[in-house]
């Protein structure tokens, strides 16, 4: 699928565990960005998606939920990839938490 000149590439996930391994692994490149996570409600539907890629390409990695997320940030244990639900940034050095971004609208046309 393409949209505008770059080429979007579409990956759905069946659970949150495998979607966060993206941030995860994402995290211990040598750029070390973390990417964001967005929800959206499209089509009736609770959508959890990552855009990752470079020039000229986008992947996007996403997954439907049954329901909205209930907090604000996920705690990711960086060593075993469990996570959990939070409302704010906690103190754990060995985790990431990141933000849960809700969008109101894209352009991006989920499959």
């Amino acid at each position: 699928m393409s949209q505008g000149d770059s080429i979007i590439t579409y990956l759905r996930y069946k659970t949150y565990e495998d979607l966060l391994k993206v941030i995860l692994y994402s995290s211990q490149s040598v750029l070390g960005a973390i990417p964001l996570l967005y929800h959206i409600t499209y089509n009736n539907q609770e959508i959890l998606f990552i855009q990752t890629g470079g020039i000229g390409s986008n992947t996007v990695h996403y997954m439907i939920s049954k329901e909205k997320p209930s907090k604000k940030f996920i705690e990711l244990k960086r060593l075993t990839g469990e996570f959990s639900f939070v409302d704010k940034i906690g103190s754990d050095g060995m985790s990431l938490y990141v933000p849960i971004l809700y969008l109101e609208k894209s352009t991006l046309k989920f499959p």
